[in-house]
């Protein structure tokens, strides 16, 4: 394990994109915090449409998982769990909390490990993996192919797309040829099917060389579609 002091410069940025796979903000306690030791399936669907729960309910979660433990061929509760230990993660890393940092990066990469023992076609599985690789500063063929193997398994699933355009695109730049056209494809069809929003946010946190990659697949589109791109980049970048 890397210690957070030696990666931390690389591993901020990197964490920070991993919180966007979750979707988690600490804004506020949910009206239905208490369900999430009840239903790993109604939980994951809150979280994949980015609804929010506070620090102290993802741990508990996380603690039930621990006192009863979950079975790793159970892809809802893997994911749940997943979901609720990224923002956690990211929260110990703008804290300085290293020790806590280390081992929660720890549990999940074995949690990722276990998942894909059970599930090897798990793509949101082999997504977290490439997350954890850049957050390990490894941005070599070694974990594109992580990435590739995301694209692979679920190409057509919207609820992975997004997130994954998020960790992507800022690092397009580095991909292997055949996986930054990967993320070109996903980039441009998900601006085509609508999600603007999602994809503006993506784009204005790459960096110019990626933006300009990014721009070029998005001047393919038709002129509704770029005319939509253009307004939420617009609109984000007023904000």
């Amino acid at each position: 394990m890397v210690s957070m002091r030696a990666s931390a410069r690389g591993a901020l940025n990197v964490v920070f994109l991993l919180a966007g796979l979750s979707g988690l903000a600490w804004g506020g306690l949910s009206a239905k915090d208490s369900a999430i030791s009840d239903d790993f399936v109604a939980v994951e669907a809150r979280l994949l449409r980015f609804e929010t729960f506070t620090p102290g309910a993802a741990n508990r979660a996380l603690q039930l998982a621990q006192t009863n433990p979950v079975s790793a061929c159970d892809s809802h509760a893997q994911h749940t769990l997943l979901l609720l230990e990224i923002p956690l993660l990211d929260a110990a890393l703008r804290a300085g909390a290293v020790k806590e940092f280390d081992q929660r990066m720890a549990a999940m990469e074995e949690r990722t490990r276990l998942t894909l023992s059970c599930a090897p076609r798990d793509s949101f599985a082999w997504l977290v993996a490439f997350g954890l690789a850049l957050g390990h500063g490894h941005l070599d063929d070694s974990a594109f192919a992580l990435l590739a193997q995301s694209y692979q398994t679920g190409p057509n699933e919207a609820w992975i797309a997004v997130r994954r355009t998020i960790l992507a695109s800022p690092v397009i730049t580095r991909a292997p040829d055949g996986v930054k056209a990967e993320i070109l494809d996903e980039f441009g069809t998900l601006v085509r099917r609508g999600f603007v929003d999602v994809v503006a946010k993506a784009y204005v946190s790459a960096p110019s060389q990626a933006q300009a990659l990014l721009k070029s697949r998005v001047d393919q589109l038709d002129s509704r579609a770029q005319t939509s791109f253009a307004k939420a980049v617009e609109s984000l970048r007023r904000s």
